[in-house]
């Protein structure tokens, strides 16, 4: 049971990543407000963010390269860290993706985003 579990879990992250990555490219936009303003280059981290998260969805798929994409996943995630700290100051607002409750922002940053990284971490596993 717990196999089938993480197979799952590693099919819905290959999913989420493989997504996520790829709206970096569809709606540069979204994410482009939300990368830190004192950080230069916001296109090409936006889609080197982006291109990050297609691969390392790819490198989830295959079990020799697995464990190195949950690492790289799991840097990656941590990296954004500043950018969720960003959305906070700016006051959960950016007009280009989405305004939320400044209490949502923080949900996302104290539990949704350690979830992340757990989710990752569970699926390590090449079976």
């Amino acid at each position: 049971m717990e196999i089938v579990l993480i197979k799952w879990l590693r099919i819905f992250l290959i999913g989420f990543y493989a997504f996520a990555g790829s709206y970096h490219f569809i709606n540069p936009g979204f994410y482009s407000d939300l990368i830190p303003d004192y950080l230069a280059y916001y296109s090409f981290i936006n889609y080197i963010s982006g291109l990050s998260e297609i691969v390392l969805a790819i490198g989830v798929a295959i079990p020799k390269t697995r464990l190195l994409a949950v690492k790289g996943i799991i840097v990656l995630l941590v990296l954004f860290i500043p950018s969720h700290i960003y959305f906070i100051k700016i006051g959960s607002c950016v007009e280009s993706a989405f305004c939320v409750a400044p209490w949502i922002s923080w949900v996302r940053l104290l539990i949704i985003h350690p979830v992340l990284i757990l989710w990752a971490w569970a699926v390590r596993k090449i079976n």
